[in-house]
């Protein structure tokens, strides 16, 4: 009886062994999942800090090139490209005044 009870605990005790060993390899894999994400996440937060830069230094040079042609008196037109339609537009004859 010993015997039987003791044989029924090491196979217990061996399949918990390999459930074990089964966990930590999953562990490990999530581990690595978790690093890939938290290093796409951190380039991602790099990229869009210096799409934010360039957009900020864009609005600087075009509120700047917009005070420039205004102390120069040019006339300035300034258009919204997304309320408008592709047009074509003939300016052939009124070049030529």
């Amino acid at each position: 009886m010993k015997r039987y009870l003791c044989r029924d605990y090491i196979r217990e005790i061996e399949r918990l062994e390999r459930s074990i060993r089964e966990l930590e390899e999953e562990i490990i894999e999530l581990r690595m999942q978790l690093k890939i994400k938290v290093d796409e996440s951190t380039r991602l937060a790099i990229e869009n800090q210096s799409l934010r830069h360039k957009l900020e230094l864009a609005r600087k040079r075009e509120a700047y090139l917009v005070e420039l042609l205004k102390r120069l008196g040019k006339p300035l037109v300034l258009v919204n490209p997304d309320e408008f339609e592709d047009v074509d537009v003939n300016l052939g004859p009124d070049l030529k005044d």
